[in-house]
């Protein structure tokens, strides 16, 4: 027994000896904890209560931007761990500009957000932040419609036979107007000829009875005399 209690003296004191070397240790480990986003999920760029940005730091313009923030300047990104859907899980360790309280996702146009969890360092929070979104450009639309090729043809045939059928209308009516008038006045020309004629044949119609009674007296002048 007298053994026994010296050797528990022993142990106890080394457990106590080592306590202090192995505290530093765990407080090291624990200036990195997690914490999930504040906004309820699942949401897309372009939900209800969501705000919209037109830039999201370097995100290309054809796709879904994501802007996450922390809610304290002391507390900084480790690792970011997302999962769009469709798109599936994205872990993020580089992080700003401007400081490692901000960081960026970009996603597929319309992805919606089903899952954040953040590994975070420094001060004491307990959730971060859907800063905005930055929704995915239709194109340079989604800006202007292109008009389909066939459809300016159709126009321009369209305008071409308009044109055409307004000339030809408006070369018939004038066709049209020059022979009528040209018809009315071959018309009162003939009459007035006609007109004329008719005087001169009466006139000669007359010297002829004179002639054929001239003609006539003369021979019963002879007949008498014979």
């Amino acid at each position: 027994m007298r053994t026994f209690f010296p050797a528990c003296a022993v142990a106890a004191a080394v457990s106590l000896l080592l306590a202090p070397a192995a505290a530093p240790a765990f407080a090291a480990d624990g200036d990195t904890y997690t914490v999930p986003i504040h906004q309820e999920l699942p949401l897309t760029a372009t939900s209800e209560g969501v705000e919209n940005e037109a830039t999201c730091s370097t995100i290309p313009d054809d796709q879904d931007g994501w802007h996450f923030v922390l809610p304290t300047n002391e507390t900084d990104f480790v690792k970011l761990t997302v999962t769009f859907k469709p798109g599936g899980e994205q872990v993020i360790t580089s992080f700003g500009p401007p400081s490692d309280k901000h960081a960026y996702v970009a996603s597929e146009p319309g992805a919606e957000l089903v899952s954040a969890v953040a590994e975070v360092k420094g001060g004491d929070v307990s959730w971060f932040n859907l800063s905005h979104t930055c929704p995915a450009e239709s194109g340079s639309s989604e800006s202007a419609t292109p008009t389909p090729s066939g459809s300016s043809s159709a126009s321009a045939s369209a305008s071409s036979s308009a044109s055409a059928s307004a000339s030809a209308t408006d070369s018939a009516s004038t066709s049209a107007s020059a022979s009528t008038s040209a018809s009315a006045s071959a018309t009162a020309s003939t009459g007035s000829d006609l007109a004329e004629t008719g005087a001169d044949v009466g006139g000669i119609a007359i010297a002829a009875v004179l002639l054929l009674a001239a003609g006539g007296a003369l021979v019963v002048l002879r007949r008498r005399k014979a």
